[in-house]
């Protein structure tokens, strides 16, 4: 009994402590400097920055109007065909590995050829059930919300 006591007395003596060193390195922190303190000594002038003057208002664009801004690249508020289809273009091109401007079958399926003569582990040209089932996408499963239910004991 003795040493459990000895033991409880320790423990609320290192928390204490923990406690007492925490609530004084925070009291000895400097205060955290403001947006515009921050903005002056980074533009190096060396000035401290008025504290009352109003910061500027953040950019508060909806999700389309960045998708619109990202398709408009030269800025006129209109979207032209041209860069409407620009992310095609590259994709297509990114396909398009000889460059002659035609995508050839093996061109278009590269990546599947690919993935085939990688699974066809005997290089037989076929796959067999073990082969194919290493071509399946690899999903992460997915996250557990709640603990799986555990059956009840009839015996207690």
């Amino acid at each position: 009994m003795l040493r459990y006591l000895a033991g409880v007395v320790s423990a609320l003596l290192l928390v204490g402590a923990g406690v007492f060193l925490f609530r004084s390195s925070a009291s000895t922190e400097a205060p955290l400097p403001t947006p515009r303190a921050i903005g002056a000594a980074q533009q190096g002038d060396g000035v401290a920055a008025d504290d009352d003057a109003p910061l500027p208002e953040a950019s508060r664009q909806t999700r389309e109007q960045r998708r619109f801004n990202r398709y408009d690249k030269d800025r006129d508020a209109k979207i032209t065909r041209d860069e409407y289809l620009a992310s095609r273009r590259k994709a297509y091109a990114k396909l398009d590995t000889n460059g002659d401007g035609r995508l050839s079958f093996e061109e278009w399926a590269a990546k599947t050829t690919g993935k085939f003569a990688e699974a066809d582990g005997d290089k037989s040209g076929t796959l067999d059930a073990k082969e194919f089932a290493t071509t399946a996408v690899k999903r992460s499963p997915a996250p557990r919300r709640c603990p799986p239910q555990q059956p009840a004991n009839e015996a207690d």
